[in-house]
């Protein structure tokens, strides 16, 4: 199975993530690699050592542009795309150097990246056949947020918002803080932007909906108050699941005719996909 991959981030956004990672792993040189003659040149393949979803090829190519540019990847594969074990992802030529120094930096984004992709994949076939779709969440690795996000979209889900400035999520301590939901809404309204509510109760909900959220997460809900709950909002709002979610309950979730379901776990319980670097001759 292959897929078109989505829009990747700002070029800027990529760059800036490769030389913060460079930065901590490369410190004042590469004293190993500079055992090599100067003047080397050296020819590598990345092999995908178990079956996966690719992701990170711009970071990866990245790396190498601010090591050296060049160096040259030629990919056999793209973001998106399955590959399987024994798979080979590129193919490397340039100065032996620069490319003994950036493999671990690169292969640590290649497979973090697909780690992502892989997991969030194997969880949207959990919701083939049904209308739910799958986003991720704030729970990112820091610093990556951006990388991780593609990654969730190149393994089929959707991303939910950003950050802190580009949606409205009100929580239990916002609505405190407020005085409650209708008055936390009200002053949400008033920004312009999506406004999602989280409630924990079908009373909340009820709240919630009075109070014109145009979202509203049910935050812990059991399968028969997330029923209620998809019956009480009647299409007025959007409904959103969320909170501990296993992928092996995703299509009972989805059954119950909720629209969305968000899962941490796709960006913070990452497991990485094995890749290996081999230099050729």
């Amino acid at each position: 199975m292959t897929s078109t991959p989505p829009k990747l981030p700002d070029a800027e956004a990529i760059r800036t993530a490769v030389r913060h990672a460079l930065e901590e792993d490369v410190g004042s040189g590469d004293v190993t690699a500079n055992l090599v003659p100067a003047d080397s040149r050296a020819r590598a393949r990345v092999i995908a050592r178990e079956p996966g979803v690719l992701c990170g090829t711009a970071w990866f190519d990245a790396v190498y542009r601010e090591l050296d540019p060049g160096v040259a990847v030629q990919w056999s594969c793209r973001d998106g795309g399955e590959v399987a074990a024994d798979t080979v992802i590129c193919r490397l030529d340039g100065p032996a150097r620069p490319l003994l120094t950036g493999e671990r930096t690169a292969l640590n984004f290649l497979q973090l990246l697909s780690g992502t992709a892989t997991f969030t994949r194997r969880c949207v076939k959990y919701l083939e056949g049904s209308r739910t779709r799958l986003l991720d969440t704030r729970k990112t690795i820091p610093g990556l947020r951006v990388a991780q996000k593609y990654a969730v979209a190149c393994g089929g889900g959707q991303n939910h918002r950003m950050g802190l400035y580009d949606a409205v999520l009100i929580k239990e301590n916002h609505i405190r803080a407020a005085g409650g939901i209708a008055q936390a809404v009200k002053a949400a309204r008033a920004t312009g932007l999506p406004v999602e509510v989280e409630v924990t109760s079908l009373q909340e909900l009820d709240e919630a909906l009075a109070a014109g959220a145009t979202r509203i997460m049910l935050d812990n809900f059991q399968p028969s108050a997330m029923r209620e709950a998809v019956s009480r909002a009647a299409g007025r709002a959007e409904l959103e699941v969320s909170g501990g979610v296993a992928p092996e309950r995703l299509p009972d979730l989805a059954a119950t005719g909720i629209d969305f379901i968000s899962m941490g776990a796709l960006t913070k319980n990452v497991r990485a996909i094995d890749f290996s670097m081999l230099f050729e001759g």
